[in-house]
C-alpha cells in the first residue's frame, strides 16, 4: 500500500481517473515529459494510444532507475495535440494505463497544445513522485 492518500474535498463527486489532489511526505522524483519514443528516441507508431502506452512505460522506467515505482506517482499532467481523440479514445488510453500504471489515480491535468518538441510526439507526459519516508 503506497503512503500517498488522495484528497477529495468532503461533498465533491468523486473523480474517475485521478484525485483532486494527493497527500504525503518523502522523497520527490521529478519526471521529465515523456513523449512515445522508445529508449533510443525513435517512434514505432503515430497511433496516439501506442504512443501514450509507449510514454508511461518511459515514465516507470524513469522512476525505476530513482527507486520509484508508478504507486508513487504523485501529479501527472498530460499535453496532448487532440483533446477530441483524448476523449474519443479514453476507453483504450484507460485500458493502457492500468496495464502500466496499475490502480493508482494521481492528481492530474490534461492540457491541449498546438505542438510538442518532438515533430511526431502526439502525448507528452509529465510526473512527480513521492518515495516515502522510511
Amino acid at each position: 500500500m503506497s503512503a500517498l492518500r488522495p484528497v477529495n474535498p468532503p461533498g465533491w463527486a468523486r473523480p474517475k481517473g485521478y484525485s483532486n489532489g494527493i497527500v504525503g511526505r518523502g522523497s520527490l522524483v521529478f519526471v521529465a515529459g515523456q513523449v512515445g519514443w522508445n529508449a533510443q528516441e525513435q517512434f514505432e507508431s503515430d497511433d496516439f494510444v501506442a504512443q501514450v502506452r509507449q510514454a508511461l512505460a518511459n515514465t516507470v522506467a524513469v522512476l525505476a532507475a530513482a527507486g520509484a515505482g508508478p504507486e508513487h506517482i504523485a501529479r501527472m499532467t498530460w499535453y496532448v495535440l487532440d483533446k477530441k481523440e483524448y476523449v474519443g479514445r479514453i476507453a483504450e488510453i484507460g485500458a493502457a494505463y492500468r496495464d502500466i500504471i496499475g490502480r493508482s489515480f494521481p492528481a492530474m491535468t490534461l492540457v491541449e497544445v498546438r505542438a510538442l518538441v518532438a515533430d511526431r510526439a502526439r502525448v507528452e507526459i509529465e510526473s512527480t513522485a513521492l518515495i516515502p519516508d522510511a
